[in-house]
């Protein structure tokens, strides 16, 4: 099927979108990193959770993505999304990418809830 039939299918709520909407990358024309980086940049805009993160960052880099183009989709959404979004995301993207969160500077944890 080809995308404007996809598209349109989409569009209108066709009654067999369920079965029109890939389960895997497989069926899609995007490559596995592409996919990956583009669904994180999908679960910045959502707010989604560390677990949601872990998952796809994971996939991102089992497909060949490097932490700085994480980061890259990060500040590439901004704009569209907020910078209240991409700084209540960037802790989660940092801990699912291994790095401590400790600022020597204010004794805090930074995204960690301080009275």
């Amino acid at each position: 099927m080809d995308y404007t039939e996809r598209l349109r299918r989409l569009a209108f709520n066709d009654d067999g979108l369920a079965d029109a909407v890939p389960s895997s990358r497989t069926r899609l024309d995007l490559d596995a990193k592409t996919l990956a980086l583009s669904r994180v940049a999908a679960l910045v805009a959502m707010g989604a959770s560390e677990a949601s993160f872990a998952s796809q960052v994971d996939a991102a880099i089992s497909a060949g993505a490097s932490a700085s183009e994480i980061v890259d989709v990060l500040e590439g959404v901004v704009t569209v999304v907020g910078l209240p979004r991409a700084v209540a995301a960037a802790p989660r993207i940092a801990i699912v990418l291994g790095h401590d969160l400790y600022d020597e500077d204010t004794g805090r944890v930074t995204g960690a809830v301080h009275p």
